[in-house]
């Protein structure tokens, strides 16, 4: 991994800080009906992505995840432009408006969604991890997943496998605490989600997800683990979500009074108070990263707004009609 230096950390101020207001953003045109249906925001979580981004090898490591997943594809090199048109329904989005909040993609930054399914993207990201595997690609898969997916089936199955099979990928349960509004504590007799691991031999552990070294540090080891052909390895990033579950969330589940808590331990905050204290940037010189990512929200915004709607006839190219179906019987 490379070092963590002043210019790292300069960058994880400025990425962090642009994710929280890319999303913050989108929370304000929800509520104004310009962005429709289920939106799952990731404030709190950044120093995940920030710290998983320095750890990988962005010109041929993978990344698959769950809905909450505007930023990820960001991160992996994508035009914040177009995942805010996406969210628009437009036709410069990611998949030309068709996809929406949940279903963000990338195949030329390699960010696999984007998945609507609890658990759904666990087996994909073992799949993806065996295609390297098999055609002898030098790449390490990300399989991104919450708290609450841990609990699917398809998990065990899928860990089985990737252990008998030695699979390049990296499993993280992003535990954010309450799944969509269920504590941990209550859908399972263990709160150590990491441990599960364990049954398949897999090596594990937890990982402070609100520190962004911490996070980097974790995941270079996991990553270099599975580039060197010694199979996967199960982080339980311990987190936070700052807002609800989606922006339906009501979340009668926990007090305000615990939200501002976690905030004391804001992975943007931490990153800042490390650059001031090393003095690697005045104040002076963070409000004009501040004034930076304001202007790029704001071009984002622009773009959506501007940009057209797809045509009726795109939603069409998307499906396929076969008029000699083999098990469709016409009465004559």
């Amino acid at each position: 991994m490379q070092k963590i230096t002043k210019e790292v950390y300069l960058k994880w101020y400025e990425d962090m800080l642009f994710w929280r207001k890319f999303e913050d953003k989108l929370a304000a045109v929800y509520i104004q009906q310009k962005v429709r249906g289920f939106l799952h925001l990731y404030n709190g979580q950044e120093a995940i992505l920030a710290g998983a981004l320095h750890a990988m090898d962005l010109t041929k490591d993978k990344m698959i995840t769950a809905y909450r997943n505007h930023v990820q594809p960001i991160g992996m090199g994508v035009d914040p432009r177009r995942v805010m048109a996406e969210l628009y329904g437009k036709a410069t989005g990611t998949s030309q408006g068709l996809g929406g909040s949940m279903h963000i993609f990338s195949k030329e930054h390699r960010f696999y969604g984007g998945h609507g399914i609890v658990g759904g993207q666990i087996p994909l990201g073992a799949g993806i991890a065996f295609g390297d595997k098999y055609h002898n690609i030098d790449a390490v898969t990300l399989c991104c997943f919450g708290d609450g997916a841990a609990r699917q089936g398809s998990l065990h199955e899928t860990f089985n496998m990737a252990m008998l099979w030695k699979l390049p990928v990296v499993f993280v349960c992003e535990n954010n605490g309450y799944a969509m509004g269920t504590s941990v504590a209550r859908t399972a007799n263990h709160t150590d989600i990491w441990k599960l691991g364990k049954g398949y031999e897999m090596p594990c552990g937890p990982v402070d997800g609100m520190n962004p070294v911490k996070v980097a540090e974790a995941f270079d080891e996991a990553i270099k683990r599975a580039r060197r052909g010694d199979g996967p390895t199960f982080l339980e990033l311990k987190t936070y979500r700052y807002r609800g579950h989606s922006m339906s969330d009501a979340q009668h589940y926990r007090t305000k009074d615990e939200v501002e808590e976690y905030k004391k331990i804001d992975p943007i905050t931490q990153v800042k108070e490390v650059i001031l204290e090393k003095k690697y940037a005045t104040e002076a010189e963070i409000k004009k990263i501040d004034k930076r990512v304001k202007e790029l929200v704001s071009e984002c915004e622009k773009f959506a707004e501007e940009s057209p709607y797809p045509d009726i006839n795109v939603m069409y190219d998307a499906v396929y009609e076969q008029k000699d179906y083999p098990f469709i019987q016409h009465k004559i």
